[in-house]
């Protein structure tokens, strides 16, 4: 689901981690690592446009589930706790690796979730806290969905909610059975995990928390977001941009801009200059891509 998720044209990423973590454009003078998770049916892939519109700064780290693109023949999972259990081990190793650096962890709408989790994880198992922790388009854990179930749906009737619900799947994919059928199996494994998730409660977080939401996203208010302010003892901020689930996807620029001003702020050694000329940088790639 989303413009960009499955997209082919990127450089070749550094996989490490496992095979878990895609450095999509390793920056060995980074100021932060950003770790990124994808949405529903979405692979590393997603976030590829990033690290040319966050510039040296920031080092974009996405994470890769089983089940598509480069770790397609591998099953994908239909739990929350089992991608939360692998992507903490993986970040955890890897950060242990590098124990001056900072990072931070960032998800959109299943990402969301999973990049939460994945803090609370780390937490419990007493490893190094993100330095800020941004959700995208998830509603907060402990407020109740009253969405209809849709997992176990037929094929047909399945891609069918999906779209009128998120509208993510692109055309030219819903145009070629064979790609959709690609597809399928892990936006199911996806959905599935994300359907039968039992929040926990437990002690907040205490790193900044900043939510990100779409003003016309039909699944998660700004009421929802809000919630989140609850998950964290620390500083707590929300934006709202125009556009719906995927608002990610249209107002790139200016949600990237905010990201690098919240993680990279000057008195980090990122010039003021370089930091606002990632608004101009992302319009720019914008209109040609």
């Amino acid at each position: 689901m989303g413009q960009h998720a499955y997209g082919m044209k990127a450089s070749r990423p550094e996989i490490v981690g496992g095979a878990w973590l895609h450095r999509l454009a390793p920056r060995r003078t980074a100021a932060l690592r950003l770790f990124c998770f994808p949405y529903a049916g979405a692979a590393a892939s997603a976030f590829r446009l990033w690290p040319a519109s966050l510039g040296d700064a920031i080092e974009v780290c996405a994470i890769q589930l089983p089940g598509r693109a480069n770790r397609l023949r591998e099953p994908p999972l239909t739990a929350i706790p089992a991608m939360v259990e692998a992507a903490a081990e993986a970040i955890a190793t890897f950060m242990a690796e590098h124990p001056d650096d900072p990072f931070a962890l960032f998800g959109h709408s299943m990402g969301g979730l999973l990049a939460f989790e994945v803090a609370q994880r780390l937490k419990e198992r007493g490893h190094r806290a993100p330095r800020h922790l941004i959700v995208s388009a998830r509603r907060a854990p402990l407020t109740p969905d009253a969405s209809a179930l849709l997992h176990d749906l037929p094929d047909d009737a399945f891609v069918a909610e999906i779209q009128r619900r998120y509208g993510g799947i692109p055309e030219e994919i819903l145009a070629h059975a064979d790609v959709l059928a690609l597809l399928l199996p892990c936006l199911r494994a996806d959905i599935t995990a994300l359907e039968t998730y039992r929040p926990l409660r437990r002690p907040p977080l205490a790193c900044p928390l900043t939510v990100y939401g779409g003003a016309e996203d039909r699944l998660v208010a700004p009421a929802d977001l809000a919630q989140w302010r609850h998950e964290t003892t620390g500083a707590f901020d929300m934006r709202v941009f125009p556009g719906g689930h995927f608002y990610l996807d249209a107002r790139r620029a200016e949600v990237l801009a905010d990201l690098s001003a919240r993680l990279v702020p000057a008195h980090d050694g990122i010039l003021d200059d370089e930091r606002d000329s990632v608004l101009d940088g992302a319009r720019q790639r914008e209109r040609v891509s």
